[in-house]
């Protein structure tokens, strides 16, 4: 199938800088959700920003559905019509009165019949699960609810590629989980998220892309952050649920091809004990 967006070949550098990038290849699929990984300064945020138009590569080919972008008026219109990216910090992208005039800018901007505006602003608002805050003034939200209102404005612009930097930095755990559990609902969504967390990867991923200074590796999520090489080269901390599976199976405790446990309460449970309330 042709890839949804891809980059091929790309490279990129900031002026009078060395390069960041160096013939990076990268396909977006429908559906899949991708973690990208990678130290600070290796190049995740340019990456997020040449996939989204935001930066023109200065080698190598954008294409979306096989066809290469042209960064004129009308091309970037077409990409940006298709995906979507949300910063890390939403106070950089909140910017409306209240929540539910941010979120149905992009929208009316599309020039979409009023119809259609209020039902994909319903629609993003609920599937955010922040609904009661449409009357909200932006500048009152926690951040929380901010970096919700902020991914709701993306989401209401129907796009067919969701790419997020960072989106569960600074959020507690629970708040981690709520996120993970909305972004599972964007059926039909390829989603890239941005993370230094190797544990949530694994969770979460379908697809993983890491990012050394020896290039950008990509592929099955369950088996590029399994390589113990691989992650220390990219600055990265082996992942828990791996590592307790790896050793699990090595003192016979758990079965060969069994899935080993994701989280430490169903490590207790695998074990015999009681999770702790």
């Amino acid at each position: 199938m042709t890839p949804l967006v891809e980059l091929s070949g790309a490279g990129f550098a900031y002026e009078d800088g060395p390069p960041v990038l160096r013939g990076v290849d990268l396909a977006l699929r429908e559906g899949r959700a991708l973690a990208l990984l990678g130290r600070n300064g290796s190049g995740k945020t340019t990456l997020m920003r040449l996939l989204s138009g935001g930066l023109r590569p200065a080698s190598g080919v954008l294409s979306l559905d096989g066809v290469p972008v042209s960064y004129d008026r009308a091309g970037l219109t077409r990409l940006r019509t298709s995906v979507q990216l949300v910063v890390q910090d939403p106070d950089d992208q909140l910017f409306a009165a209240s929540v539910e005039q941010d979120v149905s800018f992009g929208p009316m901007n599309l020039g979409l019949p009023r119809e259609e505006v209020r039902a994909r602003v319903e629609a993003a608002l609920a599937a955010l699960d922040i609904t009661h805050l449409r009357d909200r003034p932006t500048h009152l939200l926690s951040f929380g609810q901010r970096k919700r209102a902020a991914i709701a404005g993306a989401v209401a612009m129907r796009p067919r590629v969701l790419i997020l930097d960072e989106p569960t930095a600074g959020l507690d755990p629970d708040g981690q989980e709520r996120l993970l559990d909305t972004l599972g609902v964007l059926s039909g969504t390829t989603v890239v998220m941005a993370t230094h967390d190797v544990d949530l990867a694994v969770r979460w991923a379908d697809d993983a892309a890491v990012l050394t200074p020896a290039g950008l590796r990509l592929g099955p999520a369950a088996d590029l952050l399994c390589d113990p090489e691989l992650l220390t080269a990219a600055g990265l901390r082996q992942a828990w649920s791996p590592a307790v599976t790896a050793f699990l199976r090595a003192h016979g405790l758990l079965a060969p091809g069994a899935p080993g446990p994701r989280t430490p309460q169903a490590l207790t449970e695998l074990l015999g004990g009681r999770p702790h309330p």
